[in-house]
């Protein structure tokens, strides 16, 4: 893409272009943010856009190799270290119960079938399309509707094993 290469470059002209194309995805993926923070009021879906500008803004020519790039280079951070419920709001223990069996057969997954883990990581933590997870991953759509479709099947079956034993 030579926006992006314009970018690398240095071009600030080149990333506010690149913001104009990727502003509604960026909305988009703000907006399923948002929703996901119960209880928590502080920022709306424009103020979380807006801190993501400054933010990519403040970078000096960044490295993003296509659009899958620039959307998918997150930082891991453990499932313990992160405040699930809210500020004001304990999960319950059923809720507990179940992001631990998740956590656990999403590891199992990913340690038998990686390229599945994966497809779960972008499609489900990530939010991305099929298509963008493809870019990402460097396989084919179909392959990512695949893998999908059975990367839940599994982590449903192992999810009510745990739950039975």
């Amino acid at each position: 893409m030579q926006l992006l290469g314009k970018v690398r470059a240095g071009d600030r002209a080149a990333f506010d272009q690149l913001v104009e194309v990727v502003y509604n995805d960026l909305r988009d993926l703000a907006h399923i943010q948002r929703r996901r923070w119960a209880g928590d009021e502080t920022l709306n879906t424009t103020a979380i856009l807006h801190e993501t500008y400054l933010k990519l803004a403040a970078q000096e020519a960044p490295d993003w190799k296509s659009g899958a790039h620039f959307r998918s280079d997150r930082v891991r951070v453990p499932l313990d270290e992160l405040r699930v419920a809210g500020p004001d709001r304990e999960l319950s223990d059923e809720q507990a119960e179940a992001l631990i069996a998740l956590d656990r057969s999403l590891e199992e997954l990913s340690r038998v079938h990686e390229r599945q883990g994966r497809i779960v990581e972008c499609r489900f933590f990530g939010g991305m399309t099929v298509h963008d997870t493809a870019t990402a991953l460097g396989v084919s759509p179909a392959t990512v509707k695949r893998g999908w479709v059975v990367a839940k099947a599994w982590l449903y079956r192992d999810i009510q094993q745990q739950r039975e034993s």
